[in-house]
């Protein structure tokens, strides 16, 4: 589908690969969804280093390049069984495994000085909703880990805190049914590439989230 100059961007970033892993679902969904056009936005699909102190500048960077109306962020979280928008990240880094340069902080805050934590203004439990009402398992996450996903999270909605009119989240997803063990959850591509643009979709379209206990779809 053909864009103008006028046409509003969107940023939808995943992660390249970590922990030995050949392939990042997330990756693989920002590649999916790059140059798409969404409720009349142009997808940006950006892969970020699964790096800590190198991903939140390069997050930085890619908006000011872009200057997006909406930020969703996308990470893997092996072992979920749904698409799981997240609802708050919080300020600090405590990695149980090594990042992709050997890094692993400790019990280290994001941003010194910085708020404990930030909420999401994605519509979560509408993305949610919208997710489960096509048949697309979906729940809201109370908890981004404390790795580069909650690290990036963080750093993304303090970034934005100032950026008047711009929404932004983060959106785990399961394993792709190549990575997953005997007995662990996972969903095809196919699947969470569509349920990340209805994710974008309805980030768009409602700017009030819905009001429903724990997430619920009724």
């Amino acid at each position: 589908m053909k864009t103008n100059l006028k046409t509003r961007t969107v940023l939808v970033t995943g992660f390249e690969p970590f922990d030995g892993a050949e392939i990042n679902p997330s990756q693989e969904i920002a590649r999916n969804l790059n140059g798409t056009v969404i409720a009349g936005h142009r997808v940006v699909g950006a892969l970020l280093p699964c790096v800590f102190g190198a991903a939140i500048p390069e997050l930085k960077r890619l908006i000011g390049v872009h200057r997006p109306a909406l930020v969703i962020c996308v990470g893997q979280a092996g072992g979920r069984a749904a698409i799981t928008p997240e609802r708050v990240a919080i300020n600090i880094d405590d990695a149980r495994i090594a990042d992709n340069a050997g890094a692993q902080p400790v019990d280290r805050p994001i941003v010194r000085g910085a708020p404990a934590g930030y909420f999401s203004t994605l519509p979560v439990k509408a993305i949610v909703a919208a997710l489960r009402e096509v048949g697309v398992p979906s729940e809201v996450s109370q908890t981004a880990g404390t790795f580069v996903c909650n690290h990036v999270f963080y750093g993304l909605m303090h970034t934005l805190r100032t950026s008047k009119g711009v929404r932004g989240g983060f959106i785990h997803v399961p394993y792709l049914p190549e990575q997953a063990q005997k007995g662990q959850a996972s969903l095809p591509l196919e699947d969470m590439v569509f349920g990340v643009a209805l994710a974008v979709e309805t980030a768009l379209r409602c700017k009030k989230d819905l009001r429903l206990a724990g997430g619920q779809t009724q």
